[in-house]
């Protein structure tokens, strides 16, 4: 009987152990992924009336398209918006800065930690401000490859979305015109 008795109890203990075991590995599956989504755009149309001058405003139609970015981005969950420290592209990203209450980060393209920008944006949704070189080559960084090259200077349409689910890039560019 006691042999019965500790037989039985040790089974129990075991089967518990497996169970146990296997609940925690239900746990780690069911454990939700990191995803980070990154939207670049190029700023809109700029003043062109000045070509000496190396920092001009939008015109008119950039003036137009950085209100219907604005609408692009209404009903997207935004955390936080970057732009250069530029007038055109801090003034395309105006309008998503005010309609969503949140204050523009400046950065400068030449200097962007990847790995840090990666981390410490980690989980969020991000709207990124550049121009025709330096958008490209960000999602390009992001990616890890050389897959876009510049834009057009013309282009003020493309928007590039970037999305990173637990580590893993994925990617999509679309013309909004």
């Amino acid at each position: 009987m006691r042999t019965t008795k500790l037989i039985i109890a040790i089974t129990i203990f075991i089967v518990g152990s497996i169970s146990c075991n296997d609940s925690n590995k239900d746990m780690e599956n069911t454990k939700e992924p990191v995803v980070s989504t990154f939207y670049f755009i190029r700023h809109a149309e700029k003043d062109r009336t000045d070509p000496e001058n190396n920092d001009p405003e939008l015109n008119q139609d950039g003036l137009g398209r950085a209100i219907h970015w604005a609408e692009v981005f209404d009903p997207i969950d935004l955390d936080v918006i970057y732009s250069t420290n530029y007038e055109r592209t801090s003034m395309t990203a105006a309008p998503t800065s005010v309609k969503k209450d949140i204050d523009v980060k400046y950065y400068d393209p030449k200097s962007v930690d990847i790995e840090a920008f990666k981390t410490s944006n980690e989980g969020l949704n991000v709207l990124v401000v550049g121009h025709s070189n330096s958008t490209p080559n960000f999602v390009n960084n992001l990616l890890e490859i050389e897959k876009y090259e510049h834009m057009d200077d013309h282009d003020n349409s493309s928007l590039f979305i970037v999305r990173i689910i637990d580590g893993v890039a994925t990617d999509i560019r679309l013309k909004m015109d």
